[in-house]
C-alpha cells in the first residue's frame, strides 16, 4: 500500500476536462492551487506554465458542442498544492 502523503509532481500543462488529453486523474485528486500574475485564482480549467497562460470558462458563451467557451490568458502561472 502507497502511502497517501505522496503527491504526483505537478504537470507543465493540465487540464480538468476528462476528455482533454492533458487531463491526468491521479494529479487533480489531490487540492491544487494556481496563482496568476500573484492572484489566487479558482476558474482555471486548463493551464500551462512554461508557455504562461490559463484558460477559464466564458460565463455565457458556448462552443458548438455545447461546452463552455474557454478564454486563454497570458501571464506568470504558479500552481502549487494546497
Amino acid at each position: 500500500m502507497t502511502d497517501s502523503t505522496e503527491k504526483p509532481a505537478l504537470p507543465d500543462r493540465l487540464s480538468i476536462n476528462p476528455r482533454s488529453p492533458h487531463y491526468a486523474k491521479e494529479v487533480l485528486e489531490h487540492h491544487i492551487g494556481i496563482r496568476f500574475n500573484g492572484k489566487e485564482r479558482t476558474d482555471v480549467e486548463e493551464y500551462c506554465i512554461s508557455e504562461g497562460w490559463i484558460k477559464v470558462a466564458s460565463p455565457k458563451a458556448l462552443d458548438r458542442r455545447g461546452q463552455p467557451l474557454l478564454l486563454k490568458s497570458k501571464g506568470t502561472v504558479e500552481a502549487y498544492y494546497c
